[in-house]
């Protein structure tokens, strides 16, 4: 069983693109918390800042991504695929061509494989014995840069294009390339996955995210004291961000 809770808040902004999925539930407002078993999936979406529709975007995906559930059979990148060309057609049918979003997700099957799906700049963590992991990789130019070497890890922090990413869901002149991995190991009891948009992962150091993980709150309080940070740190974006602990059956 797996505990959920996730927050969404528009920040400093006057409406919020973002939204999240837990328990088939879609949330783009105040915070939810439920307990849930296998299979399940949950997952954080962004619509792309400056296109159309963003907003629609983001919860129209999480709507068609909670209808999935989670199997060794199921083939995600056909699933993420489906909904991108729903996003296509939609945009174009409504003349909001171009309506994207990103989305970060977390899949656990029944016999307990988490599988991580990832397309563009919302992320995934692992905290894991007092140490914060980064699981997804930014699909971004700054990514690539750094990667190619030629910036610095500072200098990624607040380059001038940080906000360009590559092709999410909905682009209507390039398609995606889902990431999709297997989270090596699963999940086990103490663990705490993060999922978020970049609002918050933008704003807080792998220190901060430690710092408040690791406080004796109850996750819900935790994920409120990031949200807070990052405005205090100042986000300038909707912030969304989604906990995630395996809870042990009683006996």
């Amino acid at each position: 069983m797996f505990y959920c809770c996730g927050i969404t808040d528009a920040g400093v902004r006057d409406h919020n693109e973002d939204a999240y999925l837990i328990n088939k539930r879609v949330a783009a407002r105040s915070h939810k918390e439920y307990k849930t078993d296998v299979p399940m999936i949950t997952a954080v979406a962004d619509g792309v800042a400056g296109e159309s529709s963003g907003e629609v975007a983001s919860r129209i995906a999480l709507e068609l991504l909670s209808s999935i559930k989670p199997s060794p059979a199921v083939d995600y990148r056909q699933k993420i695929m489906s909904i991108h060309r729903v996003l296509q057609k939609f945009g174009i049918s409504h003349h909001t061509e171009n309506m994207q979003t990103t989305i970060c997700a977390l899949a656990v099957e029944p016999d307990g494989r988490a599988v991580m799906i990832n397309i563009g700049d919302s992320r995934m963590y692992l905290f894991r014995g007092g140490r914060i992991k980064q699981l997804s990789r930014d699909q971004s130019l700054v990514q690539m840069l750094y990667e190619q070497g030629q910036i610095s890890p500072e200098e990624r922090i607040n380059h001038a294009r940080k906000n360009v990413i590559f092709p999410v869901l909905g682009n209507i002149t390039e398609d995606p390339e889902p990431q999709i991995e297997e989270i090596e190991g699963g999940l086990s009891h103490g663990d705490i996955i993060i999922l978020c948009s970049d609002g918050l992962s933008d704003n807080l150091t792998s220190g901060e995210f430690e710092d408040i993980l690791a406080m004796p709150k109850k996750l819900p309080q935790r994920l409120s004291e990031m949200v807070e940070r990052a405005i205090s740190n100042g986000s300038q974006d909707n912030i969304t961000v989604v906990g995630v602990t395996y809870l042990e059956q009683d006996k």
